[in-house]
């Protein structure tokens, strides 16, 4: 498969369909939550919208620290992958009914599903290659080839058939995606070999103790459906945050109770570093759900030569640009070789990336007094800036994980990737529900976050020769 184990090939249209199934979904969301009673929609306000939004989005890249968890520990990645899509697919299925009820418990099944599927894919796909195999970093760039290619065609999909037939048929749309994701994992796991087998049950009664025992687990699944219960019942929305905190330290406390060395130590404060920048980038890069998503609807001219298409065709510009560019990334990293940039390099330029695209909303939002609808070019524009800054950091960071992460726990340090992501995705939801079609309101929104991630870039450079010794002494370490 261009180069690469034949597993990869498996794993990279399992991932292709079960993103299809979420990238469709998200285009739909916030459109769906703010639309009238009379269009079809459930009448949110903004602010409600983006709440919800962002809840339901951090939610998704939380559970993967417990699905991480029990694929390490108990399932094994390959089950919890099977597990998790087929909790995907009853999600997406309840939102196809059109009811209040039915829209909340398909997020939460879809979230749930998420946190089995999403570390676990990821960690397989490490697995297919040694630690000091020079194809990592380019398998996954392949691999998100393949989450994008889903990502492309599923927002011009159920954005058509919002239009044409109504929201709860896009809805539907996913769920027919995720079942065909399933299908493709089933015939392909021969190819897989032993590959995110389940853990060897002996060893896993050798971890099962301390924090890792059963009684704990239970105690600890039962606070987070209390804190569910409060977040997305009560409206009490920044216990994500703390939520996000109290599994970062909960992740520190395994880390002592399996006794890492020094070298360990010292990897997993790097994959820290690269947490709180991930978070800035990912605060910034999921507007496109929320902030931006609006914008499309209600500031873009939607039209090409005189003809109109579904504003949720936008969201599939990035992933369209994922497909086109991810090859070129690839073979960058691999010709560069030794000499390719650092992971925190990298990381600045993914921020940096972000922060032009943002100023180029700013310069277009300025343009939008009195409600007037700006070029398509404006939000094509941002996705080719914010797609070169993907391309820098979000597969490097999944290869980074599976590297750095010490043996024993890379399902949970894939979570730990995600739980950057979470949080910066809660953020990005806020952040959306501040959205007003006034051009004064977006000059100032959009020039906020600009102004963050360049912020970032800059000390995130000014980091780099520290972040780098400490990876050359874990190595000495290690030796």
């Amino acid at each position: 498969f261009f180069g690469h184990p034949r597993g990869l090939q498996t794993l990279f249209f399992t991932e292709m369909w079960e993103r299809f199934s979420y990238y469709g979904m998200r285009a739909l969301l916030i459109g769906y939550m703010t639309a009238t009673l009379a269009a079809g929609g459930l009448g949110f306000d903004t602010k409600k919208a983006g709440l919800i939004y962002g809840l339901y989005t951090s939610s998704v890249y939380f559970l993967p620290v417990i699905g991480g968890w029990l694929a390490d520990n108990v399932l094994g990645a390959r089950r919890a992958v099977f597990i998790g899509g087929v909790v995907i697919m009853c999600g997406h299925i309840a939102l196809a009914f059109a009811s209040v009820s039915t829209f909340f418990i398909g997020l939460v099944l879809v979230a749930i599903g998420t946190g089995f599927l999403k570390s676990n894919i990821s960690t397989m796909v490490g697995g297919l290659y040694g630690e000091k195999d020079a194809r990592r970093d380019a398998g996954f760039s392949i691999f998100y080839m393949g989450i994008n290619l889903g990502g492309f065609i599923a927002p011009i999909i159920c954005g058509q058939l919002r239009q044409g037939a109504g929201w709860h048929y896009a809805f539907g749309a996913a769920a027919v995606g995720m079942g065909a994701g399933l299908i493709q994992y089933r015939l392909g796991a021969g190819k897989l070999s032993r590959v995110g087998s389940p853990p060897v049950r002996q060893e896993i009664a050798g971890k099962q103790k301390g924090l890792l025992s059963p009684a704990y687990t239970i105690v600890i699944i039962a606070l987070l459906a209390v804190v569910a219960y409060l977040v997305y019942l009560q409206g009490i929305a920044w216990l994500m945050p703390l939520l996000i905190a109290v599994a970062l330290v909960a992740v520190v406390l395994i880390g002592l109770d399996a006794k890492l060395t020094s070298q360990e130590w010292t990897r997993m404060g790097l994959i820290f570093i690269l947490f709180f920048f991930s978070s800035i980038f990912f605060m910034a890069f999921e507007q496109a759900g929320s902030s931006l998503n609006l914008f499309a609807r209600d500031l873009t001219n939607n039209s090409i030569a005189g003809k109109g298409f579904a504003y949720e065709n936008y969201q599939a510009v990035n992933s369209l640009f994922i497909v086109g560019f991810a090859p070129v990334f690839a073979a960058l990293w691999i010709k560069l070789g030794q000499r390719q940039p650092s992971e925190s390099v990298k990381f600045a330029f993914g921020l940096l990336f972000a922060g032009l695209g943002f100023l180029v909303m700013t310069y277009a939002s300025s343009l939008t007094g009195g409600g007037a609808r700006v070029s398509p070019f404006y939000l094509v524009l941002f996705y080719l800036l914010a797609t070169f800054g993907e391309l820098c950091l979000s597969p490097v960071g999944l290869s980074s994980m599976t590297k750095l992460a010490p043996r024993q726990m890379v399902g949970l340090m894939m979570g730990v990737w995600f739980l950057s992501i979470s949080l910066g995705n809660f953020f990005a939801g806020i952040i959306g529900g501040e959205f007003e079609a006034k051009s004064e309101v977006l000059v100032g929104l959009f020039s906020k976050v600009a102004a963050v991630t360049i912020i970032a870039a800059i000390a995130l450079f000014a980091l780099s020769p520290f972040f780098k010794r400490l990876m050359l002494s874990g190595e000495q370490a290690e030796r």
